[in-house]
Order: structure tokens, then C-alpha cells, then sequence
């Protein structure tokens, strides 16, 4: 008998909505919003690393120094709970009511895991970063550590994202259960995708899951 009894997370644009962020840089850069915002969605669709948008306006841009620079002009990245989209609380506390140990797990920097850490003590049982664990989404590294700290086996796991690339196509093969949430960029580009259908759920919202894992569980035992 397998039965979900874990659910992990990814962050951007599955708990977190992205759309402040991504207008900061575009400020950064000196570039209309709307124009970066265009550009981004047309690299994504193409199917290319989302850093490339950053190339086309300010070629040679390095991620990591401009984070850098950002910090020393007092312009940090950062989000909080006005950046969290309007079903995660709801869901993450129906999900602990159903028994769910509940994770949260994807590519952060340092600070930005000091931010989940605050935003949701008490509420999730682990958060996880790629600067954490020195391994960075979708390398095979990153999910095997999502394994090993999750006290479930791997069929027991579900792991929430929305991406098809980063998040629900490796953890596939490292065992685990899939959840695809349509929204943000690539979670609207990518949905068309024929392996988008490989996904354990398909979901619009994070209120669906209870729902679907209890109709899981119950199907499986």
C-alpha cells in the first residue's frame, strides 16, 4: 500500500508570487517593467534558462555580483507575506490538519531562507535551500536530499512546483510524487507541454490537494 504522507514545496510561484521581484529588476536594469516582463515570458517559451532575460538587456550580467550590488545599495531582493499568494496559509493549515508532514524546499539564497524560516515557524516542519545544501534545482543532488530529510520513502512524497524542467520532472525520477501548479510564467507556458500529463496531480490552486491526496490515499489502500 503507498499513501502520500509528505508534502514538500518549491517557492517561487508556488508559494511565493513573483511578479514584485522580477519588477524590482527590471528597475535594477533601467528597463520598462512590461518590456522585461515580455522578454522573460518569450525565454521561457523558447525553452531557455529564465537568465538569459538578463543578457538581452545588460549582456555579461552575472546573477550572483548584481545580488551583490543590489545588497550594497540597500535594494535587496526580498519578499514577504504580502508576496505569498492567497491560498497558502488556508492550504498549509488544512494539509497539517490531515496529518501531512509538510516541507518546503527550493533554489533560495541564504537570505531568503532566513525570510521562509520567519514567515512560516511553526507552520511547515522543514525548509530547505539550494544555498543550504550546495545543490541547485534540477540537479539530481537537490532531490536527494529533499529524500533524505523527509521522514517518508520517496512514493510517500508529493512534491508541489511549477515548473515542469525544475521541479516536477526531476523529482519524478527521484521517486517522488508530482503536483503541477498552474500559475506564474512558466506554470501557464508550460501547462500545453505533453509532459505536463506525467504529473501525479494538476492543480490550479493549493486548496485542491487534501482533496486529491485523501482521494489518493483512499484509492491506494
Amino acid at each position: 500500500m503507498t499513501t502520500i504522507k509528505a508534502v514538500v514545496f518549491d517557492v517561487g510561484e508556488c508559494l511565493v508570487d513573483e511578479t514584485r521581484e522580477y519588477g524590482t529588476w527590471a528597475d535594477w536594469l533601467g528597463v520598462p517593467r512590461h518590456t522585461f516582463v515580455a522578454q522573460f515570458g518569450a525565454t521561457i517559451a523558447r525553452g531557455l534558462d529564465y537568465r538569459e532575460t538578463f543578457q538581452v538587456f545588460a549582456p555579461g550580467f552575472d546573477l550572483y555580483e548584481e545580488r551583490e550590488k543590489r545588497a550594497a545599495a540597500g535594494r535587496l531582493e526580498t519578499f514577504d507575506e504580502q508576496d505569498l499568494y492567497p491560498d497558502v496559509r488556508p492550504a498549509l493549515a488544512e494539509l497539517r490538519a490531515a496529518g501531512r508532514w509538510l516541507g518546503i524546499a527550493g533554489n533560495q539564497t541564504v537570505r531568503a531562507g532566513r525570510i521562509l524560516r520567519e514567515l512560516f515557524s511553526g507552520d511547515v516542519d522543514l525548509i530547505g535551500t539550494s544555498d543550504d545544501w550546495g545543490a541547485s534545482k534540477p540537479d539530481p543532488d537537490f532531490f536527494r536530499r529533499v529524500v533524505a530529510v523527509t521522514p517518508a520513502e520517496p512514493g510517500e512524497t508529493l512534491y508541489v512546483g511549477d515548473r515542469l524542467d525544475n521541479d516536477i520532472q526531476p523529482a519524478a525520477v527521484a521517486g517522488m510524487r508530482t503536483a503541477l501548479i498552474r500559475r506564474g510564467p512558466w506554470g501557464w507556458i508550460q501547462q500545453h507541454d505533453p509532459a505536463a500529463g506525467t504529473a501525479t496531480f494538476r492543480i490550479d490552486s493549493l486548496h485542491e490537494l487534501t482533496h486529491l491526496i485523501a482521494e489518493f490515499n483512499a484509492g491506494e489502500s
